[in-house]
C-alpha cells in the first residue's frame, strides 16, 4: 500500500507528463498538420485504448467517431476499435481539437478515489497489479466519468502503460487484473480467449435457488435501449453463454451462490440467475421492481454480486488470486438471513 506522499507525488508527476504531452498535440495541431506513429511499446495494445492515452483532453466519444469514420488508419487502412496494434505499424493521426482548459485538461484523482485504489491493491509484480475492486467504480472513463480505474491508476503511479486484461461491471466487487506491459497483455488476452482463466463469483440472489439447478445455458444478445442504455436479453439470436451455480447457504429469502462463468458475455451472470427466476440482490437493471421495497426496507443498496477468485496460467506458472466480498456484501446477508 503507497503512502499518501507517494500518490500525490506519482499524481503530481503523471500531471506534469501528460501537460507536456498535451502541450505538444497543441503545437502539433496549430499547424494542421496530420501526425504519423510507428508504434514500438503499445505493440498488443487495442487502437482505441492507444488513442485514448495519446489524445489526452479529447472527448472519448470523440475518439471513437474518429476510428468509425476512417479518420484514423493503421497502414493506410482503416480499422475498428478493437484492432490491436502491432510491431512496427504506422498509425495516421488526423489534426483534432483538443478540449484544452489550463490544468483542468487533466482531472487530477480525488483523494478518496486514490485511497481506496491505493488499499485495494492485492499483488503488484513486474508484470501485473491485481485489485480487489470496490463496488460503485467504474473501469475506464467514458459516459460522464471522467476518471476511471484504469485512468486513476495510471495518474497515480505515473504508468500511462497500465491496461485492463479485462473488465468488471461497475456495480461488481471484486478481483480485476490490470497488466503492466504489452507483452503481459498479450499473455493474458491469450489466456481469456483460450478459456484458460478460472473464475468464480460470490452472488446473493432472491429466492431459493434449486440445489439441482447446477448449469444454465441461454443464448444473450447484446441491446441499447431507446434512453441509450446497455441491457441483455435471453434470445434465440444471442450468443451461447454458460453458468454454473453451486448453493453455498439457503436462508428464508436468499440463497448465497457461487457462479462460475464460461463465456465471458456482458451481464451473463445477472441474466442468467433473473432469467431462471431467482435475480441477483440489489440488481436494478434486471431483478423485478417489486423487490426493490424489500431491498431498502432492510438497508440493502448496491449489487451483490462479488469476483471472489482468478487461477490463470502466466509466465509458465499457475497464479490465484482470492478477493474477500466486501462488509457491504456480508452486511446483505446478514440482514436478508
Amino acid at each position: 500500500m503507497q503512502t499518501r506522499s507517494k500518490i500525490d507525488g506519482g499524481i503530481l508527476a503523471a500531471k506534469s507528463k501528460c501537460f507536456k504531452r498535451l502541450e505538444k498535440f497543441v503545437e502539433d495541431k496549430s499547424t494542421n498538420r496530420v501526425r504519423y506513429v510507428e508504434v514500438d511499446q503499445a505493440q498488443g495494445q487495442r487502437i482505441d485504448n492507444f488513442l485514448l492515452g495519446l489524445l489526452t483532453g479529447v472527448p472519448r466519444s470523440r475518439v471513437y467517431r474518429l476510428l468509425r469514420k476512417g479518420e484514423v488508419r493503421v497502414n493506410g487502412g482503416r480499422v475498428k476499435a478493437t484492432y490491436r496494434l502491432r510491431e512496427a505499424d504506422r498509425v495516421r493521426i488526423p489534426p483534432v481539437r483538443m478540449e484544452v482548459r489550463g490544468e483542468g485538461a487533466v482531472a487530477p484523482v480525488p483523494r478518496v478515489q486514490a485511497r481506496a485504489l491505493a488499499s485495494s491493491i492485492i499483488h503488484e509484480d513486474a508484470d501485473l497489479l491485481v485489485l480487489n475492486k470496490p463496488a460503485g467504480l467504474a473501469v475506464h472513463g467514458g459516459s460522464g466519468i471522467a476518471l476511471g480505474i484504469i485512468e486513476a491508476l495510471r495518474q497515480m503511479r505515473a504508468e500511462p502503460g497500465l491496461e485492463l486484461a479485462h473488465r468488471l461491471d461497475r456495480d461488481t466487487s471484486g478481483c480485476l487484473l490490470i497488466a503492466r506491459s504489452p507483452s503481459a497483455l498479450r499473455e493474458l488476452h491469450a489466456a481469456l480467449r483460450e478459456r484458460t482463466v478460472k473464475k468464480r463469483y460470490a452472488a446473493l440472489v432472491h429466492g431459493i435457488w434449486p440445489t439441482k439447478r447446477n448449469t444454465v445455458r441461454l443464448r444473450l444478445h447484446k441491446y441499447v435501449t431507446p434512453s441509450g442504455e446497455r441491457r441483455v436479453r435471453v434470445s434465440d439470436q444471442g450468443k451461447p453463454s454458460r453458468t454454473d451455480f453451486h448453493v453455498v447457504a439457503t436462508a428464508s429469502r436468499a440463497t448465497w451462490v457461487s457462479a462460475f462463468p464460461h463465456t465471458g458475455r456482458t451481464h451473463q451472470i445477472r441474466v442468467h440467475a433473473a432469467s431462471s427466476g431467482n435475480p441477483i440482490v440489489g440488481d436494478s437493471k434486471y431483478r423485478p421492481d417489486a423487490l426493490r421495497a424489500m431491498e431498502l426496507e432492510l438497508g440493502i443498496d448496491g449489487l451483490c454480486l462479488h469476483a471472489e477468485k482468478l487461477v490463470l496460467p502466466f509466465r509458465g506458472d499457475w497464479l490465484k488470486f482470492v478477493c474477500s466480498p466486501p462488509s457491504a456484501f456480508v452486511s446483505a446477508w446478514e440482514a436478508l438471513s
